[in-house]
This record gives C-alpha cells, structure tokens and sequence, in this order.
C-alpha cells in the first residue's frame, strides 16, 4: 500500500543515526526542572536549524503562565522554562505535529540501577537508561522522521511541526505555553510508549495534599492527646472507598486496568519526636480523574468525602482535615470518535510494521489532554511499554525505535497530503 514517495522517505530513514542520536539525548540528565533541561532543548533547536526548519525557540514569562487561570500545575520548583518549535516551509494544506517531551523524572535509588542511570547501556536489541521509553526513544524518533522527510525531498502539500516541550512529568507546563503561544495543527502525533499500540484516550490526575489535624501531649499520657495520625485512617479508607465508587464502572478503552483512575497516597509525613503524640499529618498523593469527567467535579467528589468523614468522627468534626489542590492537574482527554487520525496510523503501521494495532485508553495524564483541548486530534504512538517507565530498569529496544521513527515517516505524509517525489 506504500507510495512511491513514501517509499523513497523510508529508504531515506538512517537508523544508525537515529540510534546516536538517542545515545545523546540520553547522556543529558535533563530531569524535570533542572537546568538540563533547558539546555538540552537549545541543542536540538541547533539541529533543528540544520535541518533547514523555521525554529522558534523562546523562554515563556513563568509569571503570565502560573496567573493564567487554565495553569495545568508544576511540581518542580523551576526559574524558568523555554520551547521549542520547528516548522517545515509554509504550505496551504494541513499542518502535522511530532511532539515530545525531553524532561525526565529523577532516577531514585542510585543503588537500584546496575550503573549510572545516565549512561545507556545496550544489551543486544535493548537499551537501558533513564528516559529511553519515556520518552527520548520517541524523540529521536521524531527528529529521524523529519530528517529522513527532509533528505528525501518528497514535496509536502502540507507542513510538518516539531514541538519539542519541557515540564511534561509535572503537568505539562511546556505544552500550555507552546499552544498558548499559538502554535497549533491539525493533527498531533506524540510517540510516548505505547509498544507501537494506539493511546486515544488519558485520564487525568490532579496532585492534593490533605492536612489532618491532633493535638500533642507527652507520649507516656497519648490519651490526653489526639493523634494525627490515628485521624488519618478513617480519611485514608474513605478515600479507598470513594476509589472504589468512582472505578465501578469504566469506559472500554480502560478495560484492561483494574483501576481506571487510582486515587494513591505518596508522600506522609508526621510528627517530630518519637515520644510526643503528633499534632499534624500532611499526606500527599494523585487522584485520577475519569475519562470526560470535568477536574472541578472530581475535586468536588474528593472533598465532599473528606467531609463526609470528618463529619463522622467527633475530634475531626469540631477540628476537619482540610484539602489543597498542588502541582500538576492532569485533566483527562480523547481523540473523538471517527477522527480519522487513528485510521492514518494503523494503516501506515500495518503497511511498514505489518501488525494490528491495538486501540486502548491509559490511567495516567499526559500532554495529549492539552492538545485534545485545544481541538487538535492527538493519540499517542511509539516504542518502549509503558510499564517501564519511571523504573529502575527502563529500556526500550532500538528495532522497535526504528519502527516507530518508520511509521511517523508514513502517517505523517499521508496526514500532509504529500504526493510527489523530487
């Protein structure tokens, strides 16, 4: 089913390079909100530039994003951001958007790698590192899909974008600024890993920390005090329980979870002395949000049950736990249905991977809600399994890197309308 052109495009694709390129990426620790982070953008706004693309690259005003009433959140404490977007030549037909995020979560427990998370290492077909799935692997599989374009000649009836973006790992802060800046298409391809299935559909997730309250005394007499963290049970299986409501029922594309939409405490902290009943619990963690379900809604929901239990218990009804809603706040989003985006990449999938695609929605948020909601019909596509991501043993395998870096060449022309050779 492969046109002349899109063959020639294919024949173009340089592997090797593709392959150096990911080592690259992977050796700068451009963890999220780190200085890195923005240096490893300034050097593929270089390449970017090489290849001959119109290149904006700017440093948002930090201040203007965070008083925006639509602010998706941060979780990392930063002193700036900046993005990068990358534009073939102008053309009347549609506009095409490779996205990709270069920020990484931080690696954990050094002595949970085999070495330093920050130097790949390959193992035949297999590459470790942090930020090999998740997702440099697709970012290089944008940049060699867009070079191999480029090398080919083949004449786009439509244009081809690059955006590049920061802090996607906590709320996607370089996305909102890259669409508020008024970049947009028609379409958007994010290559997060997907093992080369069809992501149309993300819940969302919105980080809250919950403030419980006691009262301290000397621990030889705990019972004239209140502990804090006592209080927090009842709030702690209250929220099992709403978790438990809310994923009754789910959407189809959220078959294959148990929990759709997990609500899970992460972080805990209370008390400071071992031998005084502690005064305050503080207790951090994410709460799903349900595919189409509107943010203020859930967070409605979760505070009512707050409420709901502190109303029950006589310490917390006259002394009520209180909720803050902090760092990133994931809305859900979803390709619509009937978008033919979904059809143009199982195809070009079949026609240069020769498998079938699997269609699924995912648990966690991602940057794909950002450009659903500025009415751009965006899925995700691209190598590496998601499981891995975030691990002490994150890898993805250099064929399957390719393949994708095969398939955007593909859906990408269709999606521009491409038709001719040099």
């Amino acid at each position: 089913m492969l046109t002349d052109p899109e063959r020639h495009a294919l024949d173009c694709l340089d592997a090797a390079a593709l392959h150096r390129s990911l080592l690259e990426l992977l050796a700068v620790p451009s963890i999220t909100g780190s200085a890195a982070e923005s240096e490893l953008l300034h050097g593929l706004a270089g390449q970017a530039e090489r290849l001959g693309l119109e290149v904006d690259l700017w440093q948002p005003d930090l201040a203007e994003l965070r008083a925006d009433p639509d602010f998706p959140g941060t979780e990392a404490e930063r002193s700036e951001i900046w993005g990068l977007v990358a534009v073939s030549e102008e053309r009347d037909g549609p506009t095409v958007i490779l996205q990709g995020h270069v920020d990484v979560v931080p690696p954990g427990d050094p002595a949970a790698w085999p070495g330093n998370p920050f130097t790949p290492r390959i193992s035949g077909d297999v590459l470790y590192g942090r930020g090999t799935c998740d997702m440099k692997a697709g970012v290089a599989a944008n940049l060699a899909a867009l070079a191999a374009i480029r090398a080919s000649g083949v004449a786009l009836a439509g244009r081809i974008a690059l955006h590049l973006v920061a802090s996607e790992e906590d709320g996607g802060l370089g996305a909102f600024a890259t669409l508020r800046r008024g970049h947009r298409g028609d379409a958007c391809l994010i290559p997060e890993p997907t093992a080369l299935n069809l992501i149309t559909a993300n819940c969302g997730a919105l980080t809250f920390e919950l403030s419980v309250p006691g009262s301290a005394a000397h621990g030889s007499i705990r019972t004239a005090g209140v502990s804090a963290i006592e209080k927090f049970l009842p709030l702690f299986a209250g929220l099992r329980a709403l978790e438990a409501e809310r994923n009754a029922s789910r959407d189809p594309l959220l078959a294959g979870y148990e929990i759709a939409a997990p609500l899970s405490i992460g972080q805990v902290s209370s008390g400071d002395w071992p031998s005084t009943v502690p005064d305050l619990l503080v207790a951090q963690g994410r709460y799903g949000v349900l595919l189409d379900e509107n943010p203020a809604a859930a967070r409605a929901a979760f505070e009512q049950r707050v409420a709901e239990v502190c109303e029950a218990d006589p310490w917390l009804r006259s002394h009520p736990a209180s909720v803050r809603w902090s760092g990133g706040q994931f809305a859900s989003g979803r390709l619509p249905a009937g978008d033919p985006l979904r059809a143009v990449v199982a195809g070009a999938d079949a026609d240069v991977v020769g498998g079938a695609v699997v269609e699924r929605g995912v648990p966690y948020g991602s940057d794909l809600r950002l450009y659903a909601g500025a009415g751009i019909p965006t899925l995700h596509y691209g190598p590496g399994e998601p499981a891995d991501a975030h691990t002490s043993h994150e890898r993805v395998s250099l064929t399957e890197t390719v393949q994708a870096a095969r398939t955007l060449i593909v859906a990408a022309l269709r999606l521009t309308g491409s038709s001719a050779t040099p």
